[in-house]
């Protein structure tokens, strides 16, 4: 009755709704941002002063918009998240440093600002202000680790579930020096208690304190003073009940979905009116517009460059391509891309004209529809490289999960978990799962789902870098392999 009279009481205030997604910042995390704040603006007065000896109305401006834009920058971009390593977070120090500068330049020019400053002092200020906020991260984590050793006293934490989220979830509290959550031990759910022998689970080296039905016995022998629930959603039932049965335990109770069991693509956690939205399959197209506006650019000017650098290539090909067996020099077939719609997709002549079966048979090795040229320009991927007008008329991306027959897509689309969702981004001439060693033939189911894996994990940390990385590595794979 007590709960129920709660829930009221807090339905009756809708305007005080407290918001599910929030920043837990710490005592830390306050005294870096003070620290690396601190630091930037009185060295830029300390420095301006120096000069100038005096500070214009221009510099104190200078400082507001200074302590405004690092503290919007370095948080919004995570730079003192505390699970990170040292190098980590000096890129991530530099990188948000360097957006300053940057929005700095871009204020005083659209103002007309910028001959009002000293580029001497500028330029002294900058880096400096750079090192001193390396120095400032290295001596608060070292200071932080000292006093987490000698004075913190640790949390007493379990976790409940032993999914693999559960134990990562365990490896990375145990092993993280800012926080004081140690986990001592592993309650199991119901579902563990009858699966007893789990074989695809990491091990862990905590022990079994027991299962939910003795949980407050637990609780109180060890006296826990935290617990995450880590259970898949197929036991989500129990969480509500966990909840309601710990809220006079006087612990801090944790939720932790173990969502990663499923195929997840490009997922992202965001709210809407204070509600969290968990994204578990989502287009980097849908998500993010700039990035690929950026990468359809980049498609567009080396599909272009590259048709007129390689036209004498395209020319010879096509002549030895039309003394080798008669027929057209490029060769159309129904593709499934981006978004599941068919596209024709072009290639070089290889093998020599037939009949299109319904069902298409993939080339082997010894395959005798293939004609001399044409064993040549497959082995080379030249066959591949009329695909840039297809990069050209915004089919194809130059990476990208190769796009597949349609009669393949509907014959692994029932074998693979998640095969479809290479659909949700243009395919390439080139991708992951190819410099990885996945092209050409595919002979087993494993090999098409190693590809499929490779496909994925390119959506899911897609990235400019990530597509120049592949373009450059993409020559060196064509001998790594034959292909037929």
């Amino acid at each position: 009755m007590e709960l129920h009279t709660t829930h009221q009481a807090v339905s009756a205030f809708p305007s005080r709704r407290r918001r599910l997604l929030k920043n837990h910042e710490n005592l830390m995390f306050w005294v870096q941002v003070l620290a690396d704040i601190g630091a930037a603006l009185l060295l830029l007065l300390l420095l301006t002063y120096l000069k100038i000896d005096s500070l214009p109305m221009q510099y104190r401006f200078l400082g507001v918009i200074v302590v405004i834009s690092m503290f919007g920058i370095y948080t919004a971009r995570g730079v003192y998240r505390q699970s990170a390593s040292y190098w980590r977070t000096a890129l991530r120090i530099a990188v948000a440093w360097g957006l300053c500068l940057v929005l700095w330049l871009f204020l005083g020019f659209i103002t007309k600002t910028t001959d009002l400053f000293s580029r001497e002092v500028v330029l002294i200020w900058a880096p400096i202000v750079l090192l001193v906020q390396l120095l400032n991260s290295i001596t608060l984590a070292y200071l932080n680790r000292q006093y987490k050793a000698r004075y913190a006293k640790p949390i007493p934490t379990l976790v409940i579930g032993q999914s693999n989220i559960a134990h990562h979830l365990i490896k990375s509290l145990n092993s993280n020096s800012w926080l004081r959550d140690r986990v001592i031990g592993i309650v199991q759910s119901y579902e563990d208690t009858l699966d007893s022998t789990p074989t695809s689970r990491e091990k862990s080296t905590l022990p079994i304190l027991g299962n939910i039905a003795s949980l407050r016995g637990i609780i109180k022998e060890h006296n826990i003073k935290r617990i995450y629930i880590a259970l898949p959603l197929s036991e989500s039932e129990q969480i509500e009940g966990l909840h309601i049965d710990l809220l006079d335990q006087n612990v801090d109770v944790i939720w932790a979905p173990d969502i990663f069991a499923m195929n997840l693509l490009n997922h992202s956690v965001r709210e809407v009116a204070g509600v969290p939205l968990i994204s578990l399959n989502e287009s980097p197209l849908t998500a993010s517009r700039v990035p690929m506006i950026l990468k359809n650019a980049m498609d567009k000017t080396c599909a272009t460059l590259g048709l007129i650098a390689l036209a004498p290539l395209f020319l010879v090909i096509a002549i030895l391509i039309k003394r080798s067996s008669p027929g057209p020099v490029f060769y159309q077939q129904n593709r499934t891309g981006f978004d599941g719609q068919i596209f024709k997709v072009y290639k070089f002549r290889s093998m020599k004209l037939h009949d299109d079966a319904e069902v298409v048979q993939q080339a082997t090795k010894e395959d005798p529809r293939i004609t001399k040229i044409g064993k040549f320009i497959r082995r080379t991927s030249i066959d591949e490289l009329p695909q840039l007008i297809n990069v050209l008329n915004g089919t194809m991306s130059l990476v990208g999960p190769r796009p597949h027959a349609v009669s393949h897509n509907n014959y692994y689309s029932d074998k693979i978990d998640a095969y479809l969702a290479r659909h949700r981004i243009k395919p390439g001439i080139t991708g992951l799962a190819q410099i990885r060693g996945f092209r050409g033939e595919t002979e087993t189911l494993d090999k098409m789902e190693r590809r499929v894996e490779y496909d994925l994990a390119y959506i899911n940390n897609w990235s400019l870098a990530l597509d120049i990385k592949i373009l450059i590595k993409t020559p060196v794979s064509l001998f790594a392999k034959d292909i037929y």
